[in-house]
């Protein structure tokens, strides 16, 4: 079930409700109509159009809820990940730091660091030379201290640093 299917069941306020309650334990319709207030015949269609959607299921015990259809249509919904990295193990660190093209924020684990510096320092060209300011403005499109990540790249000689021009190493 994708997001909008669940939208959609869950849209009309008598099968929200309904839904809610057989989540919060009701397993009867006697139940569901106790806890929600609504009438026995609304409770019936609305866990009717529930079943039939697939977001409850009638068991003979009663009726249960599929709380994992949440999760399910969100995952659905989302596009699929380009890797980082092809290296699985390097995509991994990469994709905890790495949201919608930002560095969400810096490694504690110096290994770690080693990977997302090796993975932004792609952003410059081996052999050319970047002015300060250049290098400034490609750093600050993945995180607001282009200070530090420039002073990083220098310090494990990813970018070498001579007269405040910048040259990615081989």
């Amino acid at each position: 079930m994708n997001a909008d299917q669940l939208c959609g069941l869950l849209a009309e306020p008598s099968r929200l409700r309904t839904y809610s309650a057989i989540v919060l334990g009701a397993s009867t319709p006697e139940q569901v109509a106790g806890s929600t207030g609504l009438a026995a015949p609304v409770v019936v269609k609305a866990l009717q159009r529930l079943t039939k959607g697939g977001l409850i299921e009638a068991t003979r015990d009663g009726f249960t809820a599929d709380e994992a259809a949440f999760k399910d249509a969100v995952r659905e919904s989302r596009p699929e990940r380009v890797p980082l990295d092809p290296d699985p193990e390097r995509d991994n660190v990469l994709k905890s730091f790495i949201r919608d093209g930002r560095l969400t924020h810096f490694p504690t684990y110096p290994d770690k660091f080693r990977i997302v510096l090796e993975y932004l320092a792609q952003n410059f060209e081996v052999g050319r030379s970047y002015p300060e300011t250049e290098v400034n403005e490609i750093l600050n499109r993945w995180h607001p201290d282009h200070a530090a990540l420039r002073r990083q790249l220098v310090d494990t000689r990813l970018l070498t640093r001579e007269n405040g021009i910048y040259t990615r190493t081989g």
